[in-house]
């Protein structure tokens, strides 16, 4: 808003949904501290709809969390068993909540909305619970807009690799209908601290350049993006880039097995092996199952603690 000189207190108005009251008073905080105010509800997404959010927003952000398992899938459905609209792309039949997510992100939107989120990589390629049909669905709505593969260390709270999801209900009826533009930005990063990587000013301005070449904008440079460009985009103009990005149209997707894994389309950089991605895809996959196997077997901890020191009371 302040690079477009207009003022955020009087453009944009902010809807939210949160579980935890402390996290909700957190938001509160930081919208304050940035000038701004919001109607935020105390409610949990996966079954309220305080704002009721179907077709409602122009825009929708967020980093939901990944790979959540305890979620009662008797409340997302209504007394007739029919699943609610806001669940258009169908319910998954594993114990999942990721394309819950995608399915309340997509559904909020205005017929010209767009949403960015962040996803757990699993999500692209995961083919059981019928996840793989929501996304072919997904996929065929023409919504898919933008993919960016993301390295790890990137968050502090998740140390895995991770995608960004970019979704545009607007472009499913222009030339950009049935093509998804993949990027790959695992090897863009600062790094930080040891254990933290940033993306820098002229880095977010090279994606968002790729972006706006795909859909025949103007290349901005304000942020000092102008070496990057000049080395992947010497006319100023989209090309694919291996190694870093290209336009897949929805038959080679659908050759894919309908996988929005960018690491498939993009390919490799030049003087980089196949095999190498390859073994990258798989170790990534497997530690996310790592992480998600800590995850449990801590909570697993807490509560057989828990039991022994009831017991212990006895």
């Amino acid at each position: 808003m302040r690079r477009h000189h207009r003022a955020p207190e009087s453009e944009i108005s902010v809807y939210a949904a949160e579980k935890m009251s402390d996290t909700l008073r957190l938001c509160r905080l930081n919208l304050a501290v940035h000038g701004l105010s919001g109607d935020l509800r105390e409610a949990n997404s996966y079954y309220d709809d305080p704002h009721k959010l179907i077709g409602r927003f122009d825009f929708v952000m967020a980093n939901p969390p990944f790979n959540q398992s305890e979620v009662d899938r008797a409340k997302l459905v209504n007394d007739t068993g029919q699943v609610s609209a806001r669940f258009p792309l169908g319910l998954p039949s594993v114990n999942n909540a990721n394309f819950l997510w995608i399915n309340l992100f997509y559904a909020a939107l205005k017929p010209t909305g767009r949403a960015g989120f962040v996803m757990a990589n699993s999500a692209s390629d995961e083919a059981k619970g019928g996840q793989r049909e929501m996304r072919r669905k997904l996929i065929e709505t023409g919504a898919v807009d933008c993919i960016v593969a993301v390295g790890p260390n990137m968050f502090f709270t998740v140390t895995l690799p991770v995608t960004l999801w970019f979704l545009d209900r607007g472009k499913a009826k222009g030339l950009r209908g049935d093509r998804v533009l993949f990027v790959d930005a695992r090897h863009l990063f600062r790094q930080a601290t040891r254990a933290h990587r940033v993306f820098d000013a002229d880095q977010v301005e090279f994606l968002a350049n790729i972006v706006r070449l795909w859909r025949g904008d103007s290349a901005e440079t304000e942020a000092g993006s102008a070496a990057l460009m000049a080395a992947a985009f010497p006319e100023m103009q989209y090309r694919d880039v291996p190694g870093l990005c290209r336009v897949a149209t929805r038959k080679q997707i659908a050759e894919q097995d309908w996988s929005l894994n960018p690491g498939r389309y993009v390919g490799v950089a030049p003087g980089q092996k196949q095999e190498d991605e390859a073994f990258r895809t798989h170790l990534e996959a497997l530690q996310e199952e790592l992480e998600e196997l800590n995850v449990e077997a801590e909570r697993l901890q807490k509560e057989i603690a828990q039991n022994v020191a009831e017991l212990l009371e006895v």
